[in-house]
């Protein structure tokens, strides 16, 4: 106990491991005064390792000394959060699903509810992942509407909830429109909102109401085109990315326990294991891609290169460094395939769609009408 004491309190700065091994020390004796530091210790190391069995031993400790903090203690809620927060990534770094998933659990008793939403999505469970957004709806704050009204529809779509989602979806929708009115959020983000929407009216067959949220999309993309945004937007490819990574989610496989797949419509909180295996199937689809180019199967070839494209968004859409340069080709390949299968109007006007909606996130507007234009003329013909 001395040896801590002192080695905490000399000139020199001790490493965190040995910060670690004096809070151990002393918290046998004062609880209530070294356990806030030794979680927040651990956390420290555990932000340092490269170990991911490691990173499990010291959040579970964390966590543990976290919830014997005394309650009314100040920061004790937030600490725990913080620990079982950490100690559930770590676990779900490993696999460890069924253990992360308790975690999550305890995270949603102790209020901060996303994680375990996450998780359920990943796995499949969409009508309770839906039933917790909604309850989180009720206290959103409105800077995160987007965020929060985005996953709630993917959700309820995943449970089969198609209206329910449209109605979500279409709150939002009505919001952004406010804001765009009054200058409050981008054109380009209302037009992705609307061109989404009708992709979820065209998947319940209502060619009626797809087709006007596309006019009323054309229209938004024509003002861009001829006067461009009323004002600067900071960068907002995280929008993009989320609406067009959602987008893909039909053609993958169905999520479950036993194959976890990412949670379409949210943008961060992934599981590390479940971003990582879906980046890992490019390998294979490039594979197959190949063999049927080889074939000259072209529908096919013109999905998988979709599936390829919506991995890359994943990997590295909101970043904006060099962003036109780097999708590009990606957008320019999808629609040069498509245009090889004359007959199949769907697959070209879904090509076109996705490259504008790309030029519209690289603040390239005329191209970005031209292109929704040519689908729309295909889509109503």
């Amino acid at each position: 106990m001395l040896r801590a004491r002192v080695l905490l309190l000399g000139s020199g700065r001790p490493s965190r491991r040995d910060q670690v091994d004096a809070y151990r020390v002393l918290v046998e004796v004062n609880p209530k005064a070294y356990g806030p530091k030794l979680v927040d210790a651990l956390l420290s190391l555990h932000y340092e390792s490269r170990s991911p069995e490691m990173d499990v031993a010291l959040t579970a400790e964390a966590a543990r000394v976290a919830r014997g903090i005394e309650v009314g203690e100040p920061n004790r809620a937030e600490r725990l959060r913080r620990a079982l927060d950490a100690h559930r990534a770590s676990l779900f770094a490993l696999g460890r699903r069924t253990q992360g998933r308790a975690v999550c659990e305890e995270l949603a008793a102790a209020g901060l509810s996303t994680p375990l939403t996450i998780a359920l999505a990943e796995e499949g469970y969409f009508a309770r992942a839906a039933e917790l957004d909604e309850a989180a709806a009720r206290d959103e704050d409105s800077d995160n509407v987007f965020w929060s009204r985005v996953r709630w529809a993917a959700n309820l779509e995943g449970a089969g909830r198609h209206d329910a989602a449209s109605t979500v979806f279409g709150e939002l929708l009505e919001v952004t429109r406010h804001k765009a009115a009054e200058h409050r959020t981008s054109l380009s983000i209302l037009t992705w909102e609307l061109v989404h929407f009708s992709r979820m009216r065209d998947a319940v067959g209502d060619g009626a109401g797809a087709a006007a949220a596309r006019r009323e999309a054309l229209g938004v993309l024509e003002e861009l085109a001829t006067t461009g945004e009323p004002k600067n937007w900071s960068c907002i490819l995280g929008w993009w990315k989320t609406l067009f990574v959602l987008s893909g989610r039909a053609a993958e496989p169905a999520a479950s326990p036993e194959s976890p797949m990412p949670p379409f419509g949210a943008e961060h909180g992934w599981s590390r294991h479940v971003r990582e295996g879906f980046l890992g199937m490019l390998a294979g689809l490039e594979a197959q891609a190949a063999t049927l180019r080889e074939a000259h199967r072209l529908p096919e070839l013109v999905d998988v290169r979709r599936r390829i494209c919506v991995r890359a968004a994943v990997r590295d859409g909101d970043h904006p460094y060099r962003f036109e340069e780097r999708f590009t080709p990606c957008f320019d390949e999808g629609v040069a395939l498509a245009r090889r299968t004359p007959d199949d109007r769907a697959r070209l006007a879904r090509a076109l769609v996705d490259r504008s909606m790309f030029f519209a996130a690289a603040r390239t507007f005329e191209p970005a009408h031209a292109d929704f234009a040519e689908a729309v003329a295909l889509l109503e013909r």
